[in-house]
């Protein structure tokens, strides 16, 4: 019996001793020696592309955001602002990259998203897409000309035609290489390689508006809002004029991209919950007026802007 006391009168002074001890920071008293609760993660880093391109994607100062506030108040950047308010389970970075450089760190499996990329069915190969919101009227695409070459396009006030166009042996158009003006004008320059304007890269506005003022070719294509804001911007000789397109209307809809990857596809879902909610959201008014920072919206553009909202509120997730 002597023994069997020796030993339980051990045991109840190592149990005492070990409650004696202070408990380490972080740990749980009771817990496995060594054992210490686990430290809140780090919200995932989700890395948008950006590109100044004004007025849709302007730079603050010229240079590439760095914060949510840093973004400016054009189409697409305006929009991305909002998207990010609703996706506070990210943390947010932002990164300048040009087009092919996009496509080549995307293919080679980086997690990079993109508000600037038109849904094509190539893209859907390397990229996750979901619809933001209709295109509104200054996504257009016109024929952008000098105005002292009007003579060369004369229609008599009718919309121009590219197949029209492209037909045309006296003219030389360029056009920015990697770009997309959506399906119906992307569709009629592969049809037709060997008509096509020529293209090549376009410099860090991602247009060719300087070239066409400096006479190195007759034409391009362009978003008239990419037009306006060029010229406000680099007044004097020659004055480019914007001529409506037949085939201008070209973008069916606006949308976010994210690469074809498990993160791509986590941060698309959540992009398009995001659109939901914004689309259910009972002060859609204010959002909106938000977004285009008081610029006034045409009302065809607005009814089907609203049109699409309602759909989104009620209808399912879009992806693809």
């Amino acid at each position: 019996m002597g023994r069997r006391r020796l030993i339980a009168a051990w045991a109840i002074l190592t149990a005492a001793c070990a409650a004696a001890q202070p408990t380490p920071p972080g740990a749980t008293r009771g817990a496995t020696p060594g054992a210490t609760a686990a430290a809140p993660s780090a919200p995932p880093v989700l890395r948008w592309l950006v590109q100044d391109m004004p007025p849709h994607f302007a730079y603050r100062d010229k240079r590439p955001p760095q914060r949510v506030e840093d973004l400016g108040d054009g189409e697409v950047d305006g929009f991305l602002r909002l998207l990010i308010e609703r996706m506070p389970q990210y943390r947010h970075e932002f990164i300048e990259l040009s087009l092919p450089r996009f496509e080549a760190q995307v293919r080679q499996g980086e997690t990079i998203c993109s508000v600037l990329h038109v849904r094509t069915p190539e893209r859907l190969q390397w990229l996750y897409f979901t619809t933001l919101h209709p295109p509104m009227l200054s996504r257009q695409i016109h024929v952008v000309v000098r105005r002292e070459d009007l003579a060369k396009f004369a229609s008599n006030g009718q919309p121009l035609q590219l197949a029209d166009l492209l037909r045309r042996t006296d003219l030389t158009g360029l056009l920015p290489r990697d770009r997309s003006f959506g399906p119906r004008i992307d569709r009629l320059l592969a049809e037709h390689p060997e008509r096509a304007p020529r293209s090549v890269v376009a410099g860090r506005g991602a247009h060719l508006l300087p070239m066409l003022r400096a006479r190195r070719m007759d034409y391009t294509l362009e978003y008239p809002v990419t037009v306006d804001d060029f010229s406000a911007s680099h007044a004097g000789p020659p004055e480019l004029v914007k001529l409506p397109l037949v085939e201008g209307r070209s973008t069916l809809v606006a949308t976010a991209g994210c690469s074809r990857t498990p993160d791509g596809r986590r941060a698309i879902e959540a992009m398009d919950q995001a659109v939901r909610q914004l689309a259910a959201d009972p002060q859609r008014e204010a959002w909106i007026k938000a977004w285009r920072k008081g610029t006034p919206i045409d009302a065809d553009d607005l009814q089907r802007l609203n049109r699409f909202l309602d759909e989104r509120a009620r209808g399912p997730a879009q992806i693809e």
